[in-house]
């Protein structure tokens, strides 16, 4: 079960889902990235991986929740930008949303499997 962070601000949703995987404070993943805007997927997956965490390589469209493995990042097209969030078996962990049942409103959607 992960602990629900939402973005310290609205550039800083991938901070706050590597912070919800790793267990870090947001503060401490941006000062890692030495980025506190938007992340994109090649430091989402460097930082996990630096981490000991396994990421896919490949991003694999999803229609529905139930094609999700139990633990992945997800990159959606929502209706104002491309936006990081996190499922966990079962639940999704939106830093901008909240803790939801399914998916947040959301054009494309993304994962990649993690395994920690």
């Amino acid at each position: 079960m992960l602990s629900y962070i939402h973005e310290p601000t609205n550039l800083q949703c991938g901070q706050a889902v590597l912070a919800m995987i790793t267990g870090l404070a947001v503060d401490q993943v941006t000062s890692e990235l030495h980025n506190d805007r938007e992340t994109d997927l090649k430091e989402m997956k460097g930082f996990l991986r630096r981490h000991g965490a396994w990421v896919s390589d490949e991003r694999i469209p999803v229609a529905d929740k139930d094609e999700l493995p139990p633990l992945c990042m997800l990159s959606l097209e929502t209706p104002r930008c491309w936006h990081w969030s996190l499922y966990c078996e079962g639940l999704f962990y939106d830093p901008e949303h909240g803790v939801m049942d399914d998916f947040p409103e959301a054009k494309r959607k993304y994962y990649w499997e993690i395994r920690l």
